[in-house]
């Protein structure tokens, strides 16, 4: 049940404004170019001509356009055409490039973005409830939903035997908690 890229009106939840997609890591070279980790499935997301966020510490947004890319070692190398040369690299290290929530991809059935489950009530199949979705930590095998119970948090694998519904519309998650899930 992984999401992708990064409200539920019937929840209260907010849909964010602009979903993260990659982070530049460091720069590579001399020349502007910079080492991106891809969030996104999409790849897409980084050929010559689109057009990505970049999250500035104060909150605003600039556009960068990406000019190319290509793989390397399993981030991609990307030449942006506002960053000209390695002092721009640098100063753009650990930026976040988004896109506009709208251009987000739709997950596969039984999937979902972290901020579609993020704030949803989780009970088990008996109607008792458990907590609420903190926050959705991504792993090799599959992602980890984090519930707040009050006082601590529980950490609920997202697989089919553990995780028995997802309702966005009403806001609530139903679960069958494994012998010691809970302690």
């Amino acid at each position: 049940m992984p999401g992708s890229e990064r409200e539920d009106a019937d929840r209260g939840g907010r849909v964010p404004e602009r979903l993260v997609v990659g982070r530049i890591v460091r720069p590579h070279g001399v020349r502007g170019e910079v080492l991106v980790e891809s969030l996104s499935d999409a790849p897409q997301r980084f050929r010559a001509g689109a057009l990505l966020g970049a999250e500035r510490p104060d909150g605003r947004v600039a556009t960068l356009t990406v000019e190319s890319s290509r793989g390397s070692g399993g981030r991609l190398l990307v030449r942006f055409r506002e960053i000209a040369d390695r002092d721009g690299a640098e100063a753009a290290r650990g930026t976040l490039l988004s896109i506009p929530s709208s251009e987000a991809m739709t997950p596969p059935e039984g999937s979902y973005f972290p901020h579609q489950i993020e704030g949803l009530e989780v009970a088990d199949e008996s109607g008792r409830r458990i907590g609420r979705i903190a926050r959705v930590v991504s792993a090799p095998a599959h992602d980890v939903w984090v519930v707040d119970v009050g006082g601590g948090e529980v950490m609920l694998p997202a697989v089919a035997e553990v995780i028995r519904s997802v309702d966005l519309q009403s806001g609530r998650i139903t679960i069958r908690p494994q012998p010691g899930m809970l302690e």
